[in-house]
């Protein structure tokens, strides 16, 4: 277990007062800001959140050992052995703290940081798997987990908060690595669990409608995107999706960062005083795209097991970002060609025979999920159907909700509406609000996400694509304030067997000739 004398975490807080029993050389076992996780000879900070506010639980922090406690707000009462800081930022203060707690160990590794409402998972994984390959060892932080070494640690939120975030840099610095990967959350921004971090480099996906519960409107989403770009170092690099209409808002404030600019197909924003990386589809196909990549120094032709146009942003992004780490174009394209499809995103279940083809994708925003559609479209063989079923989660921008019926809607040609995480939300209420995106009468609606399923399996013929489309990677569905077991994945590899074995047996029941 790390220790720290108390004074050098001080050394950089803006501390307003400090109470009690406060010996500068005490030293400190741990910092949490979950009184739960409090241990003996612990810091507590409190921090005031949305739901609920750390200040409650500073007397549970306390009689769990915690000797020191950090906060914005005195509590009624003080206990004699207990160091009280009051700081005006508890967040800030917070990610200050852990990063020194941790012997700034963030300092001494590649940071790169990639933001966006789409793609980040795929972008991040994809480059995080090419500079290990490249003999870079990299570490991973993003959706659902981190990938330290050969373990993997399992994660609440896409970007954790920065007493978790600066112990998984230390656990990854002690396994060799001298890299990080990490997915970085416009939430994760503007609460300030990245503060202090230096990044090596930063890439921009794209910015599409999402999360405006939190931000209300697009350009406060937008700025707190930004914040990454303005967080690079000044020797770094930014790598942006020059075809996002919010790429040039995004480097406006870049400074001397090296600048390279997407686009797949066409341009639309002028790359000033950067480098621009282009790439052109050959061929496209369920299981394999073949695209030209153009830069300023040649041409280079690379495969990759990814269908999508989307998804050739994303190769192209991780490419720019491997260049810019200073791997050669050709073995950054060599391990691109190699690297295995991320699971739940465009991610191809076909069954025993071979003859029906499901898709599951994390897709849950209109963005998302009309890229993915326009993809299948153009992919699905002719004569085929495509099948999209799809929900919206509860306690999330409803605005969205008819945005996505409409679209899948438009580019589908069967709809089945069903259930995402509703959450404390009435999940017929939440497709109420899908359907109004509807115009047609044409379409299916499932409270339970399996029936759904199934029933989108039922429906497939010979030469028809079924999308399934809002979860992804994960196993549970949030029900009601409840995480239960579900997994599109498993619900749909069932649903194709039992379609199968019902054939089979309609077959065996034929009477002969």
């Amino acid at each position: 277990m790390e220790r720290i004398k108390l004074y050098m975490l001080l050394e950089r807080l803006e501390v307003l007062t400090v109470s009690g029993g406060c010996d500068p050389d005490r030293e400190i076992r741990q910092i949490a800001s979950d009184s739960r996780d409090v241990v003996k000879g612990g810091l507590f900070i409190a921090v005031r959140g949305f739901e609920t506010d750390g200040h409650r639980f500073i007397e549970n922090a306390v009689d769990r050992g915690a000797v020191v406690v950090v906060c914005q707000e005195l509590p009624g009462i003080l206990r004699d052995a207990v160091c009280y800081i009051v700081v005006r930022d508890s967040r800030r203060s917070m990610a200050q703290i852990a990063k020194r707690f941790y012997h700034d160990i963030a300092d001494r590794l590649k940071i790169i940081g990639v933001t966006g409402t789409n793609g980040k998972t795929t972008t991040a994984r994809l480059m995080a798997a090419m500079m290990n390959d490249c003999g870079i060892p990299t570490g991973y932080i993003g959706t659902g987990l981190a990938l330290v070494g050969e373990e993997t640690v399992l994660l609440g939120k896409t970007t954790p908060e920065a007493e978790v975030l600066h112990r998984l840099f230390f656990m990854m610095a002690e396994r060799g690595c001298k890299a990080v990967v990490m997915e970085v959350s416009s939430h994760a921004l503007v609460l300030q669990r990245t503060h202090g971090i230096r990044f090596a480099g930063a890439v921009f996906t794209n910015l599409t409608q999402d999360h405006l519960d939190f931000h209300h409107t697009m350009e406060r989403y937008a700025k707190a995107k930004q914040q990454l770009m303005d967080g690079v170092d000044p020797e770094g690099f930014v790598v942006v999706n020059a075809d996002d209409p919010w790429a040039a808002f995004m480097v406006k404030k870049r400074g001397n960062t090296e600048l390279y600019c997407c686009t797949v197909g066409h341009k639309k924003f002028v790359c000033q005083e950067g480098e621009e990386v282009r790439a052109r589809v050959i061929k496209a196909e369920m299981q394999h795209t073949e695209v030209e990549i153009e830069t300023g120094v040649g041409r280079y032709e690379c495969g990759f097991r990814l269908p999508g146009i989307y998804n050739v942003m994303n190769l192209l992004e991780v490419f720019a970002a491997g260049i810019a780490m200073g791997l050669q174009p050709e073995q950054a394209i060599g391990r691109l060609a190699a690297a295995s499809p991320v699971e739940g995103r465009m991610e191809i279940i076909s069954d025993t025979t071979g003859e029906f083809s499901a898709v599951v994708d994390y897709a849950h925003t209109p963005d998302a999920l009309g890229k993915v559609i326009e993809a299948l479209g153009e992919l699905k063989p002719r004569g085929g159907a495509l099948i999209v079923v799809f929900g919206c989660g509860g306690n999330r921008d409803s605005d969205k909700r008819p945005k996505m019926g409409s679209v899948a809607a438009k580019g589908a040609d069967r709809v089945i509406i069903t259930s995402d995480n509703p959450r404390d939300e009435d999940p017929g209420e939440i497709m109420d609000d899908i359907v109004k995106g509807i115009v047609s009468e044409s379409f299916h609606r499932f409270t339970s996400r399996s029936e759904a399923i199934r029933c989108g399996v039922n429906l497939m013929k010979k030469g028809d694509i079924l999308l399934v489309a809002g979860k992804g990677h994960e196993n549970y569905q949030e029900i009601a304030g409840n995480r239960r077991y579900f997994s599109d994945r498993e619900t749909i590899t069932a649903a194709l067997a039992a379609r199968n074995a019902q054939r089979q047996s309609e077959k065996g029941t034929e009477p002969g000739i």
